[in-house]
């Protein structure tokens, strides 16, 4: 299979994720599975005259293209010719190219929340007029339209993330690769289901403190959070805890809250990142799945069964009190 890789409006940072995977990399991964990475402009050899012939041979379909992969967010403006970001040497907007190349492709991958939705390069007003290849924000559409699909009938597929896991991507590719991603694999935003199914909140490691309500205040201490601190990890979809970065990192584990980058829109919140929206003194943020009620009755019950040691722990920036193993409880 052979797959063209595009740069668009964004920071490169999901290549520069990508790049970070680990047994295997990303190369040998692409290897094994038969995928020829045909150019990818951060990566390959081919510049100028040798890139744009390369991507006229695609154009011109001599070159066949199975898997068209966009990273970064698709600039419309100015008045939706989208010459603000023109690919260097060519004299055609990115929109231009994205719009040539997607329907040659049988599948076509939006890698990263910027591609996908619009993205950090949407945020603050959008003056660039910045949009995914098939969402614009939330909303259906994006450069290609809500009723693109690819030569094998299948939309745009969001990879969502910013910057999205090496695995997301690789994982996908590989799935394509074997012919097993489809339609019903896919979520109501495109995002491929085998990381969207989970919930950033599976596997934190502040769970503890969560179940038993024991909220951090300040972002160097090790409690849960959601209450004060801006963690939306209850309804953002992601296996970042259960699939470690780089084998070991997620944002919670390194005491940051969620800011829910798999979703559209993430990039405009209505408060600080890590500021905890609040109702009453109720927080906003709830899980999705809980009737507001129910959360704070256990809420209620869960503060006042709060152990000592987990209370204690929860406003500290390290273990202050270790579990007492059963033999030391009894004397």
């Amino acid at each position: 299979m052979n797959l063209l890789w595009l740069q668009s409006a964004g920071c490169g940072g999901c290549t520069m994720s990508l790049l970070c995977a680990e047994d295997p990399n990303v190369l040998e991964l692409l290897d094994d599975a038969g995928i020829d990475l045909i150019w990818h402009p951060a990566i390959s050899e081919a510049t100028g005259s040798e890139a744009k012939a390369l991507l006229q041979s695609v154009l011109s379909r001599d070159i066949a293209l199975d898997i068209l992969c966009v990273e970064g967010s698709i600039v419309t403006g100015p008045n939706g010719t989208g010459r603000f970001h023109i690919l260097s040497g060519t004299g055609k907007s990115m929109l231009e190219w994205c719009r040539e190349l997607a329907p040659l492709a049988q599948y076509v991958v939006a890698v990263g929340t910027c591609a996908a939705f619009g993205g950090v390069t949407a945020a603050g007003g959008n003056p660039s007029g910045a949009v995914g290849m098939q969402f614009d924000g939330s909303q259906p559409g994006g450069a290609l339209g809500g009723d693109f699909r690819s030569r094998s009938g299948l939309p745009v597929i969001n990879v969502a993330g910013c910057p999205t896991h090496p695995g997301w991507v690789s994982e996908t590719l590989l799935l394509l690769s074997d012919r097993s991603l489809d339609a019903e694999t896919l979520d109501a935003f495109n995002r491929p289901r085998f990381y969207t199914d989970h919930l950033v909140h599976h596997a934190c490691p502040k769970n503890e403190y969560y179940e038993y309500k024991a909220s951090a205040r300040h972002l160097s201490e090790l409690g849960c959070l959601m209450e004060h601190l801006g963690c939306i990890g209850t309804q953002a979809v992601g296996d970042c805890n259960i699939r470690p970065w780089n084998g070991g990192g997620s944002c919670t584990r390194g005491g940051y809250p969620c800011i829910a980058c798999t979703s559209p829109d993430f990039e405009d919140p209505e408060l600080t990142f890590t500021e905890t929206p609040k109702v009453a003194g109720i927080p906003v943020g709830l899980p999705t799945d809980m009737p507001k009620a129910w959360f704070m009755a256990l809420t209620s019950l869960s503060k006042a069964a709060t152990p000592e040691r987990i209370s204690r722990n929860a406003h500290s920036d390290r273990i202050t009190v270790s579990p007492k193993p059963k033999r030391e409880r009894s004397t």
